[in-house]
C-alpha cells in the first residue's frame, strides 16, 4: 500500500514524543468520497484555560492546525466557546496563511458551556454534507457536561489541554465516548512543532 494510504499528521500524534514509529502508531486516511474536507475547531476559552498558560498554549496548535489544513487545501472554521455563550470567530472558509494576529483578540474567561458548543459545531458542520467532517474540540474537560458527539461528524479528535497535578481525565473519557482519536497537548505540540 503506498504512502498516501496513511493519514501522516495523524499518525505522527499517535506516535508522540516516541523516537521510532512502531505499527500501532499508523492510522490509516479515512476514505475521501467527498470533495475536500471541512475541520471545525472548537476551542474552550473557559477561566480554566487561563491557568497555567493554556488557552496560549492551545492558541498555538491551532496555529500549527490551521496551517495543516492550508498545506491540504481544506476549509477551516472556529468556534469558541466560554462564558455562557459560543461564538463563530471564523465561519467556514477555505483555509488560509494564518499568524497570530488573529487569535490575539481570543479572550478567555467564565464556565464551560461545552454542550453548547459542541451543539454549535454539530449544526455547523451539518451543513456541510458534500465535505468530509471533521470535529477538533481544544478543551481541559473542565466541565461536568458530557455531551454526545453529534451525527454526521466523520472524525472527531480531542485534544487534551488538562495536564498538571490533579487531572480529571474528563477529555479522555469524552473521547472514548464518541470514538474519537484522543492526544494530548504534549504529544500534539511535539508533532506539530
Amino acid at each position: 500500500m503506498g504512502s498516501t494510504a496513511y493519514d501522516w499528521p495523524r499518525t505522527l500524534m499517535a506516535r508522540g514524543a516516541e523516537a521510532q514509529l512502531r505499527p500501532e502508531h499508523l492510522r490509516r486516511r479515512p476514505q475521501e468520497a467527498r470533495s475536500g474536507a471541512l475541520h471545525c475547531f472548537l476551542l474552550d476559552c473557559s477561566a480554566s484555560m487561563l491557568k497555567d498558560g493554556k488557552l496560549a498554549r492551545a492558541k498555538g496548535v491551532l496555529v500549527a492546525l490551521m496551517e495543516e489544513a492550508y498545506r491540504r487545501r481544506d476549509s477551516v472554521a472556529l468556534l469558541c466557546f466560554g462564558g455562557n455563550t459560543v461564538e463563530l470567530r471564523m465561519p467556514p472558509r477555505r483555509a488560509g496563511a494564518f499568524n497570530d494576529a488573529w487569535l490575539a483578540p481570543i479572550a478567555g474567561g467564565g464556565g464551560t458551556p461545552l454542550t453548547l458548543g459542541v451543539q454549535q459545531a454539530g449544526i455547523l458542520l451539518a451543513k456541510h454534507e458534500a465535505a468530509q467532517r471533521w470535529l477538533w474540540l481544544l478543551t481541559d474537560g473542565r466541565s461536568a457536561e458530557s455531551p454526545a458527539r453529534p451525527a454526521g461528524v466523520d472524525v472527531a479528535m480531542v485534544v487534551d489541554l488538562e495536564g498538571g497535578r490533579g487531572t480529571l481525565r474528563r477529555a479522555e473519557e469524552l473521547a472514548l465516548d464518541w470514538d474519537a482519536e484522543y492526544t494530548t497537548l504534549h504529544r500534539v505540540d511535539g508533532t506539530w512543532r
